[in-house]
């Protein structure tokens, strides 16, 4: 056989065996921003381009967001944690596959001296006592998982949503945005923990917002993956989404997300296939 037929045959054996390495594709996904802030993706990212050849694009919005990007067929995958939201998504026939990949949780944070005293509540005894005092409270107000699970637990306080009163502030803006806001005027907000660890990280583990209220089950935060429905987005690249579906809940992936800590703390618990 010829060098150029030896070439050719190897060139065609990768494209077959490895079609994404061979012509360098890209994956686009809509996530929130927690994966994006806390710097998980940033690790992830070049391990998924090693290991598959595939470059792995984002856009960090608010889940209610990346759920709009995926409807309107603008990315291929879809990295959320808004369970509820997640299901009518996929009912609705906008998504496929939702796999889980890992958790962590909500917690409430405010200022050392805690004006509101919701220091070890339960978390709808702490959301009352914040009404009842009128302590300013921060919303992120932008429809995110983290604004979602918010109004979900003024609604289970018993509390009307306070988008009105004068002690309530929504910002429209992203979680380490919020967080600084909340900071700035000694208030109070709701942050899942990866991402209030990424806040202390960046404070040299000495932020000026404490965590006050966690450990109720109802502070739960599952992340989970969704491909795009290639039956209604002729154009989403289906098969690199199960790709990349496959690659962040296989065992190594799942424990290199284990792994990731800053100030010596887990970010997130993987649990693929629970």
């Amino acid at each position: 056989m010829s060098l150029t037929k030896r070439y050719a045959t190897l060139f065609f054996t990768l494209f077959i065996v490895f079609p994404a390495l061979a012509l360098g594709q890209s994956l686009m996904m809509a996530t929130t921003t927690s994966t994006d802030n806390t710097g998980l993706l940033d690790k992830l990212a070049p391990k998924f381009k090693q290991d598959t050849g595939i470059t792995l694009k984002w856009t960090a919005v608010g889940t209610g967001k990346a759920l709009e990007i995926g409807r309107n067929c603008d990315v291929d995958v879809l990295m959320v944690h808004a369970p509820a939201a997640e299901k009518k998504f996929v009912k609705n026939g906008y998504g496929v596959d939702r796999t889980q990949i890992m958790y962590n949780d909500f917690v409430i944070i405010g200022p050392a001296g805690d004006p509101a005293g919701i220091k070890g509540m339960a978390t709808g005894a702490a959301m009352q006592q914040i009404a009842g005092k009128n302590a300013l409270f921060v919303s992120r107000g932008d429809d995110s998982g983290t604004n979602k699970k918010e109004r979900s637990l003024w609604d289970k306080a018993g509390v009307d949503l306070p988008a009105k009163a004068k002690w309530y502030l929504e910002t429209g803006q992203g979680m380490i945005s919020t967080i600084r806001v909340a900071s700035e005027r000694d208030g109070y907000t709701l942050t899942d923990r990866g991402t209030y660890i990424k806040y202390a990280h960046n404070h040299d583990g000495n932020p000026d917002l404490k965590v006050l209220v966690e450990g109720d089950p109802v502070l739960f935060n599952q992340y989970s993956a969704i491909a795009i429905n290639p039956e209604r987005c002729k154009s989403v690249k289906y098969d690199l989404a199960k790709q990349f579906i496959s690659w962040i809940t296989s065992e190594d992936i799942q424990e290199f997300i284990g792994n990731y800590k800053l100030l010596g703390k887990q970010l997130f618990t993987p649990n693929a296939g629970n």
